[in-house]
């Protein structure tokens, strides 16, 4: 009887017992539910869209749109019919702002290499996010690799994403696990704080790009770290243990394919531009080459010196 006199005083323990358990398991069911397996963006995985004029198209959130660069009017008017209102470019090519603001598209533009994002632009993705009229077109060239990655910061930065969610957007999207440093940025990420962001005052419709002279100098930079992986037999760097020999020289491959791209490289001599398409090549053998675990040491030393004596021409006659 002493026991059954407590029953009522334990019955609003019991209930709230009960009601949390109820809520524990409601969540767990709400498919809305993220979880570090799922290749999510915020409430839904991201969709990918058919299209006739773009590439890599997906719908990553209400208010994120995904793909390659526009070409054409025909790929314009298929991003307006999207609802989109702002289109945010990342690679390094000028943005075609007159047949955007044709279709009523404002153009961002904030491009940045394939090693990672800086933190200032991180910063200026993130204002982007915040402020642009959406939806939001993001994109780099190909769709792959650098427009993902912005778009993984912007979906840390206003959709709640965490690290994990924006490396599954990452590999949805086909961004090679190579491109170490696109990766880093958004598990990496951090909030810009608000002085930051106050900073940022306006955005480029197109950002002043960089010159030949000092394109030629971030590729001279990959180039030494080549050559201090050779003396290290192509191991990883010990002050790089996540950027391989491989990594490095697809990096370069890249670079050099922007600067290929590039509108002042049109109106270079042919000369420079074969020379520019040889360094290319040749840095795509040798990468290849640095991926196949069985080449033999001897052979990689022949493609990059081969690559050496192909840069070290183009650069005597047009950087120095």
């Amino acid at each position: 009887m002493e026991l059954d006199s407590r029953l009522p005083r334990l019955w609003p323990a019991c209930w709230l017992v009960v009601f949390f358990g109820l809520a524990l398991s409601h969540r767990a069911a709400d498919p809305t539910t993220i979880t570090v397996n799922q290749k999510v963006s915020t409430n839904i995985m991201a969709k990918p869209l058919p299209s006739t004029e773009l590439h890599q198209l997906f719908r990553v959130t209400t208010n994120l749109f995904s793909g390659n660069a526009p070409e054409g009017e025909a790929a314009f008017a298929e991003i307006a019919k999207l609802g989109v209102k702002t289109i945010v470019s990342v690679d390094g090519s000028k943005p075609d702002v007159e047949t955007a603001r044709k279709h009523g598209l404002r153009c961002i533009h904030l491009p940045f290499g394939y090693d990672g994002i800086p933190l200032r632009r991180v910063a200026e993705l993130v204002k982007a996010a915040q402020t642009a009229a959406g939806p939001i077109y993001v994109h780099c060239h190909h769709g792959l690799h650098r427009g993902p990655a912005a778009v993984a910061v912007m979906g840390e930065a206003t959709a709640g994403w965490t690290p994990a969610q924006a490396r599954a957007w990452l590999e949805q999207a086909g961004t090679a696990a190579e491109y170490a440093g696109l990766y880093r940025s958004a598990a990496d990420f951090r909030r810009p704080d608000p002085a930051t962001l106050a900073d940022i005052v306006a955005l480029p419709e197109v950002a002043t790009t960089s010159s030949l002279v000092e394109s030629m100098v971030a590729i001279d930079e990959e180039f030494i770290r080549l050559k201090a992986a050779q003396k290290a037999n192509w191991s990883p760097l010990p002050c790089q243990p996540d950027l391989t020999p491989a990594q490095t020289a697809t990096i370069l491959w890249e670079k050099l394919r922007e600067l290929a791209r590039a509108n002042d490289t049109h109106k270079r001599p042919e000369e420079y531009r074969m020379k520019l398409a040889e360094s290319e090549k040749d840095t795509d053998q040798l990468r290849a080459l640095l991926r196949d675990p069985k080449v033999e040491s001897s052979a990689r030393n022949r493609a990059f010196q081969a690559l050496g004596q192909t840069c070290g021409a183009c650069h005597k006659a047009y950087r120095n």
